[in-house]
């Protein structure tokens, strides 16, 4: 096993503002985050969610004009990991990347994390797609 990064992207029709602004509200993850899709509350200047790991904290970047999304999820345990997110432009609209870090995986475990960040990031694009049809 290596320390390898994977990098997943999916491409959203919409302005990389408007996916940032809805991205970067905690309170939208229940719909588009599957692994962070119950529990999520704010409690005064901290969000928490339940998770397949207990409840744990997130820690999101400042609000900010360039379209970072970075994250950390604290764990019960006091065990941190950050996770890179990008929004930026693109012909047609935004794409937003994730990075993905092995942290100790097997070759399957990096590939199941990988997918379901996929997912969760083909989810984000249909409901911001939706949001700007309704």
């Amino acid at each position: 096993m290596t320390d390898e990064s994977r990098h997943v992207s999916v491409r959203v029709p919409r302005p990389a503002a408007e996916v940032y602004a809805y991205a970067s509200d905690p309170a939208h993850l229940p719909e588009w985050a599957a692994g962070l899709a119950s529990g999520v509350v704010h409690d005064g200047d901290r969000w928490f969610a339940d998770s397949p790991m207990g409840r744990v904290e997130l820690r999101f970047a400042p609000p900010n004009d360039f379209g970072v999304l970075d994250h950390d999820v604290v764990e019960p345990d006091g065990t941190t990991t950050s996770n890179p997110m990008r929004v930026v432009p693109a012909p047609g609209g935004s794409e937003v990347i994730f990075t993905v870090r092995r942290r100790g995986m097997s070759d399957a475990e990096l590939e199941r994390d990988v997918a379901a960040v996929h997912a969760d990031l083909e989810a984000l694009a249909r409901v911001v797609e939706s949001r700007a049809t309704a």
